[in-house]
Order: structure tokens, then sequence, then C-alpha cells
């Protein structure tokens, strides 16, 4: 179909892919319970049941663990705002609707297994995870937001939901994977490699479910492509001090400009043979064209970033003052209750 299609021609267009993938992501996904991987065992009542609250000497995760695990966590903790978004743009009805119903259910007990492990092994100020739980949840979410553009120009339809949460759910997958690695914790890496798997397999569905929609109208969906990658954030933006927080996980190694421009955004492109169809025309192929510059652009981040890493780990070495995640965590108490 050439020209512009509307969300509801696209819908209608798409849904015989999605019923495909619907059924492939059914049978390629394997169903775990996050009971099993919570050491139940290492748990005990807090004061108000006659036991003893928690004091950061019971965390037995590092500082970089701690923050991952908590990003992460509050990230999947905005799920009401993530299916409201999808539902809103894919519809509730035939396959879309019972692929958001699914996706949501499977991305829900994500939040249900890091609360549950964060809790009970004590890795975490339980107090201070539900204060963040409340507040990130109470600002939201949406691509327009994310974007951080006049909402005008950022008008979300079926390709922007779609495009983003391709990239979005390989970043997810690759962090939730680090993050496990980071917590050096057999029961946690495990927990996390769970998680990733399910990421995965999302985000397989929504590139190949874009892919389709690449040959439905090239020029639409290279219109929103471009959009995303050039405004492209993380929808955990939201949590109070993201950016220093994000900065922190970089330093860390679990999720960095490198990482996401060499296992993010050059793995998805390729897929969907950006730089090779012939199909963009006009402004779309222009479009096109900014990517490459766009891709320049990340290289030179990318390097950037290693420089001021290496600058701050030199600092750490020669002062013996690091960054905490105590500090994160109370810079982002006090900016919430002042209410920036």
């Amino acid at each position: 179909m050439a020209g512009t299609l509307t969300d509801l021609q696209l819908l209608h267009e798409l849904e015989p892919v999605v019923e495909k993938y619907l059924d492939r992501h059914l049978s390629m996904h394997k169903p775990w319970n996050p009971h099993d991987y919570i050491p139940w065992s290492d748990g005990k009542n807090f004061y108000a049941l006659g036991g003893q609250d928690w004091d950061p000497e019971q965390s037995k995760l590092s500082d970089l663990a701690q923050v991952a695990m908590v990003q992460n966590l509050m990230t999947e903790d905005n799920l009401p705002s993530y299916h409201r978004e999808i539902a809103m743009n894919f519809s509730l009805d035939g396959a879309w609707g019972t692929w958001v119903n699914r996706w949501t259910a499977e991305e829900n007990r994500h939040g249900i297994a890091l609360r549950d492990y964060l809790v009970v092994t004590r890795a975490v100020d339980p107090v201070e995870l539900e204060r963040l739980r409340m507040e990130v949840v109470n600002r939201g979410f949406s691509p327009g937001q994310n974007q951080q553009i006049r909402a005008d120009l950022f008008a979300e339809s079926l390709f922007d939901s779609v495009i983003y949460v391709t990239f979005q759910e390989l970043a997810t997958r690759i962090s939730h994977r680090n993050t496990g690695k980071a917590c050096n914790e057999p029961i946690a890496d495990q927990l996390l490699a769970k998680i990733s798997a399910d990421e995965n397999l999302h985000m397989i569905f929504y590139r190949d479910v874009s892919d389709a929609g690449f040959s439905a109208s090239p020029n639409q969906a290279m219109r929103s492509l471009h959009k995303v990658l050039r405004n492209f954030l993380m929808p955990g933006y939201q949590v109070p001090e993201f950016r220093r927080k994000a900065v922190f996980i970089a330093v860390g190694g679990v999720y960095d400009p490198r990482i996401h421009l060499d296992e993010v955004v050059r793995p998805v492109l390729k897929k969907w043979r950006i730089f090779e169809r012939e199909d963009f025309t006009g402004e779309a192929a222009a479009m096109r064209d900014d990517l490459a510059v766009l891709i320049k652009e990340l290289e030179e981040a990318c390097d950037k970033f290693e420089v001021s890493k290496q600058r701050q780990l030199d600092r750490e070495a020669r002062t013996g003052k690091k960054t905490t995640a105590a500090e994160l965590h109370q810079t982002a108490g006090t900016l919430s209750m002042s209410g920036r």
C-alpha cells in the first residue's frame, strides 16, 4: 500500500502479521514462576510485625547492583502507563488486543519478582522502594513525554509506539542481563536471566511487526524511526535523579553509550535493512540519510563518554571518594519532596 495510512488502516493491514507473531511468541515462551527465584528462607519480619527494620549493613549487593536493580524495578513499575499507551495505540481488539494483554501479564511478573527479591534479601531500603514506586507511577509515562519535544511534533501513532518499544525492549533486556551479572549473586543472576529472556521475545515480536510496517508504508515508518532515534530515552527517565543514576550505571558498565549503539541501535537497523532499502523517497529518504549522521554522532558520544569515565575513575582512585547508592537515593528523595 502506498501513501500515508491511518492508524486504523495500519491496524487492519498488520493484524495478520500480529496474529502470526503472537502464535510464534506463545510457542517460544517458556513459562516460569517468580516465587521459584526468591530465597524465601532469607526473609524475616520487619518492625511492624515485631521484627527488625532495614539497615544498610544488611545489603549484600554492591552500590552499582543496588542502583541498577532499583532503576530496573522502577521502570517495570510503570506498567499501568505502558499498558494504557499500547492499548490506546494498538487497540484491544483481535490479535492486537490479545498481544497487549499477554505482554502486560508477562511484564507484570517482572516487577513482582524484582520487588520480592529486593525486599526478602533486604538488598535495598523497602521504604525508599515504595516511596519511589508511588512517585514514578504518579508521574506516569508516554512516549510523547519521553521524546522531550513539543506534543504537536510528537503525534503518537501506531508506528511511533511499535518502533519505540522495539529499541526499548532490547535495551531493557541488556540492562537486566548485565544487572544480574553485576549483582555477583547466583539467585539474582538466574532471576534476571529469566526476565531478560522474556524481554528478548517481546523485542523480537515488536521488531518483526515493525519490519512488516516498513513494507506496508516505508516512508511513514521511516518518519517514526527517525523521530524515535533522534529523541530516544529509556522509559525510566521518570525516576527521580534519572540522569545521575544513568551515568552511575553507565560508568559501572551495565548500560552505557557503547552498549546502546553497538547492541541496540545498530543490530535493529541492520535487521530492518535501513541503509540498504530503496523504497524511501523524498523527506523519508533524507531522514534515512540523517540516521547515518546520527550513528556518527553516537560514535563521537561513545568516545567522549570513555574519556569522561576514565577521568571519573582516576579521580575516585586519587581521592578515595565514590558515589554511593545511598547518596543517589537521598538526593532523589530531597528532589521529590521539594516538588522538582
